[in-house]
């Protein structure tokens, strides 16, 4: 299984470093079948458009991010809320075989890029932190996790990369964050890799509550950057 996530791995991060470097022709880089273009969302690019400023805004409380038992990458169990625990919290629900690049590969790659970022605000990257937590814990055991998550762990946020014991584990979570997922089945009922799902990213305040979510179209670093920055200064 550890080789089968590695080769997974190693071709996302092919396309990964390649998408990273995106222009304003996104077509260049990913052909479907029939050529045609697979346009990628805006995470990928520049913004084009200037965000509001921090703190010229303010973000409404939407609903208290719920606390749940995951495992981290090193195979200890902990909750959520241990986590959550006086940090501003980015999380995102991805699976480490996922084949959309506007999917999982994009909330990744975003919270790279954010990572990146705070090379310019060390003082606000000890106030947040970042989890990836996998809703395909029957694959994304918390050796896969850690491989996965060691691509990504050079940076100045810390940033967890968990899963859970089970499906029957993990479900409740999903539930209190309204978090859709699908998983495709084989004829003996078990669920298979392919899961459909909607891409969500929660921004969770030091209080524990969420404050945005944010789809496809949204993720994008520099409104992530204000949108913490926002945070910090209320």
């Amino acid at each position: 299984m550890l080789y089968k996530s590695f080769i997974i791995l190693s071709s996302f991060l092919v396309f990964f470093s390649i998408a990273l470097e995106a222009d304003d022709d996104p077509h260049k880089y990913h052909k479907l079948e029939k050529d045609e273009p697979v346009i990628l969302a805006p995470g990928w690019h520049p913004l084009k458009f200037a965000p509001p400023a921090p703190g010229t805004y303010e973000l409404r409380k939407i609903f208290m991010a719920e606390d749940g038992s995951t495992i981290d990458q090193n195979g200890q169990s902990i909750m959520l809320h241990e986590l959550y625990d006086n940090r501003i919290v980015l999380l995102s629900f991805i699976y480490t075989s996922c084949p959309d690049i506007n999917g999982c590969p994009l909330a990744t790659a975003v919270m790279h890029k954010l990572n990146d970022k705070f090379a310019n605000h060390t003082d606000l990257a000890k106030n947040v932190r970042l989890i990836s937590l996998s809703f395909d814990p029957k694959t994304d055991s918390p050796a896969v996790m850690k491989e996965y998550g060691e691509q990504f762990q050079e940076g100045y946020v810390d940033w967890k990369f968990l899963t859970t014991s089970s499906e029957d584990n993990l479900d409740p979570i999903l539930d209190k964050y309204f978090q859709t997922v699908i998983r495709v089945k084989n004829e003996d009922g078990e669920s298979e890799t392919a899961i459909s799902h909607i891409l969500r990213v929660y921004l969770i305040d030091k209080n524990k509550t969420i404050r945005n979510i944010y789809s496809v179209s949204f993720l994008h670093v520099d409104l992530l950057i204000n949108d913490i920055k926002t945070l910090l200064m209320e």
